[in-house]
């Protein structure tokens, strides 16, 4: 049974008051629900790390970074590594979010560096996927997530992919306000678990789980979620409010009761 996961991603909002503020509000929040069946992790910016993990202390909130980079240390500037985030922290870390490839020339290969770096720190990793508007009307979707699978994954053994999250992002519906139906995620979902079938094995694809990302929201969370291969979601903006994040928690959680 693959247990659902709720990650929010913060990108690049919320200084260090706001973040405490906002973790301290999701922490008072989620202590009085049941969300045993839910891991709940939150991302927010490098520089908040630190002061979010000591308001997260004795909570079953996770930690998680946006990005990182594939060194443990070096002539990087700029650059957070692995062991960093791990002092900071974290226990989870975003890799190849389509923001990164869109604006910041993430590729396969570095995204496949990276993964393998934050595995080799005892870092969960969530890796992205996911085509954007013009491959979608090219109907080009599974092609790109071939490429994004094949190659994201390339030598990651069946042990270390256990140990991933895979995040779908159609990138058509990130910050669009447009979201795919529960039927659109589930079709790409499916896709992405029979292809891991076929690069390794039916307990890999069985045991992985699959978050959705692209404008989630309180009102469609439920219906995402119930689709059978869809594990868990990547929230963006209604990861910044108090109440819209743990409506999302709430009902994912009543979802998989």
């Amino acid at each position: 049974m693959r247990k659902t996961i709720i990650a929010g991603n913060w990108k690049m909002y919320k200084n260090i008051v706001e973040a405490i503020e906002l973790s301290n509000g999701l922490k008072r929040e989620l202590f009085k629900l049941d969300f045993a069946a839910v891991d709940v992790v939150i991302c927010p910016p490098f520089t908040a790390l630190s002061e979010v993990a000591e308001v997260l202390n004795e909570s079953d909130i996770g930690l998680g970074a946006q990005d990182m980079y594939w060194q443990d240390e070096g002539a990087f500037t700029g650059e957070v590594s692995a062991p960093m985030l791990k002092e900071a922290g974290c226990g989870y870390v975003i890799i190849g979010h389509s923001e990164r490839r869109q604006f910041f020339g993430e590729t396969n290969e570095t995204v496949n560096k990276k993964l393998k770096a934050a595995l080799g720190h005892g870092l969960t990793p969530i890796v992205c996927v996911g085509e954007n508007l013009k491959e979608r009307e090219a109907n080009k979707t599974f092609e790109v997530i071939e490429d994004h699978i094949k190659n994201s994954l390339l030598d990651i053994s069946a042990e270390d992919l256990l140990k991933t999250v895979i995040a779908y992002e159609p990138v058509w519906a990130i910050g669009t306000g447009k979201t795919a139906t529960g039927e659109q995620a589930q079709e790409v979902h499916k896709y992405i678990r029979d292809l891991l079938r076929k690069i390794y094995d039916d307990t890999v694809a069985d045991s992985v789980r699959i978050q959705y990302g692209g404008s989630v929201k309180p009102e469609n969370i439920a219906e995402l979620i119930a689709k059978p291969d869809v594990d868990g979601a990547l929230v963006g903006g209604a990861s910044l409010k108090i109440d819209s994040f743990t409506q999302i928690v709430t009902k994912a959680s009543e979802v998989k009761k």
